[in-house]
């Protein structure tokens, strides 16, 4: 009898025991189940979360963008007089691209020694070097955002300047920020420093690039028999300098092709009005046999064509998979102070000429390879110009008059004052950012809006 009452107790404690460690089991299993529910439940409230905000923030960046490009165009009246800088004793921006790493280094630690000589000669006339020398310091050439500083930063009106660069002196002995200047003073080829402002709680950069200091692509379009040649010779003059193979030279020659295809290209488009016919249907309100008729009305409608929506169609174009832009961006130097490629000497823009006064020595030579003497006449341009600018062509004849004749064959290849530019705004707002490139040809006080390219 007690024997049973034990086996009983036993068999009970047992059946507990499991009880109990299904209840465990149960509780643990519902714990890890709730655990991963709301880890999940989390994630997906801080992925929105997260989400929302990047919306937010891109409305934002995306408006002031919008808003910054609108405001630079409004003031962009005085670019036409902006003045380009004499350099006789300092050396010229043409041949920087030319230079490899090693060789840089060296033309910069010359460059710096030269301008710690100078800086000495006018503290001892009690001069201070900190003006002359400004545009020197390649920070002074570059915009960071920093967000503290534009906290601190406080305007009454929507747009204003940034605050005082705390980099403005310029400090000799560390040659990491010694530049050499551009046409216009910032390095090339920069019409202005960049320069910020805020829209709202939005940080603003903006570039004003000089398109005509660029070889034009559209020179590789040129279909004329009375100049293909030099056409063909300006090309390959320019892919000479930046490594690009015959090879790979035949291949932008046939996507060169393949945009000529969709629109022929001209050196000059003239403004003309076209007819356009339009057929117009509309009902009559009366009905035959169940179904409601309709008259057809041919209507005529005058379209003017410009010449700046020529220069808009070949902009697309070139900014379209028909060219290899991975072949023309491609890095032939890339370091941290440079960073070179034949994408960033190309007008992509549609621009057909160039400013002798701003552009480099290799888009100089092809300019002048329609008329011969490339060389010999972009190395005087580049003596002659550092001294002071030429003010127009027949300046250059004057000055170059050796090669008068050679320069006349190029004169509608080249000007001595650029009216094609680019915008590029960027715009910062939280992890959201929003960038537009905007194309204008200036003449006169109205820039005329060419294309917009958007990120």
């Amino acid at each position: 009898m007690r024997f049973r009452k034990m086996i009983k107790a036993r068999l009970k404690f047992d059946i507990c025991r499991r009880e109990a460690g299904v209840v465990l089991l149960m509780t643990l299993v519902l714990v890890v189940v709730l655990s991963a529910l709301g880890y999940t439940l989390t994630s997906k409230v801080s992925a929105k979360r997260h989400r929302n905000r990047y919306i937010i923030d891109y409305q934002k960046a995306r408006y002031a963008c919008d808003s910054a490009i609108k405001y630079t165009l409004a003031t962009l009246e005085d670019v036409n007089d902006t003045e380009i800088i004499a350099r006789p004793n300092e050396p010229d921006f043409s041949d920087i691209f030319a230079l490899d790493p090693e060789d840089y280094e060296f033309f910069i630690e010359e460059w710096r020694d030269w301008l710690i000589q100078r800086a000495e000669e006018l503290e001892e006339e009690n001069e201070d070097y900190q003006d002359d020398f400004k545009g020197f310091a390649t920070d002074m050439n570059t915009f960071e955002y920093d967000s503290n500083q534009m906290r601190d930063f406080e305007s009454e009106d929507e747009f204003g300047d940034m605050p005082e660069d705390q980099n403005e002196i310029v400090d000799l002995n560390d040659i990491a920020n010694i530049g050499v200047r551009g046409p216009y003073g910032p390095q090339w080829p920069l019409l202005k420093e960049p320069y910020g402002f805020l829209v709202g709680s939005v940080v603003v950069r903006v570039e004003i690039i000089d398109e005509n200091a660029k070889f034009p692509l559209a020179w590789g379009l040129i279909d004329d028999p009375n100049i293909d040649k030099e056409a063909q010779a300006s090309l390959m003059t320019f892919c000479d300098w930046m490594d690009i193979n015959d090879i790979e030279v035949e291949s932008l020659r046939e996507q060169f092709d393949a945009v000529n295809e969709i629109k022929p290209f001209k050196l000059k488009f003239e403004t003309k009005t076209i007819t356009e016919k339009k057929v117009v249907s509309k009902p009559t309100g009366r009905s035959v046999r169940g179904r409601r008729t309709t008259y057809r009305r041919t209507l005529s409608e005058k379209k003017t064509i410009t010449a700046e929506s020529h220069t808009t169609a070949f902009a697309k174009l070139f900014h379209s998979s028909l060219i290899d832009r991975d072949l023309l961006g491609r890095a032939l130097i890339d370091s941290d102070k440079r960073k070179e490629s034949a994408l960033k000497y190309l007008g992509m823009w549609g621009s057909t000429k160039v400013n002798i006064n701003t552009a480099p020595r290799h888009v100089l030579e092809a300019a002048f390879s329609f008329g011969g003497d490339s060389v010999g006449i972009a190395e005087r341009i580049i003596e002659e110009r550092r001294i002071k600018s030429f003010e127009d062509l027949e300046d250059l004849s004057k000055r170059l008059y050796v090669y008068s004749d050679s320069i006349k064959k190029c004169e509608r290849f080249i000007l001595t004052k650029s009216r094609f530019f680019t915008v590029k705004v960027d715009a910062v707002s939280g992890s959201a950012k929003a960038s537009a490139i905007v194309a204008v040809i200036k003449e006169g006080k109205t820039p005329v809006k060419i294309a917009v390219l958007s990120d």
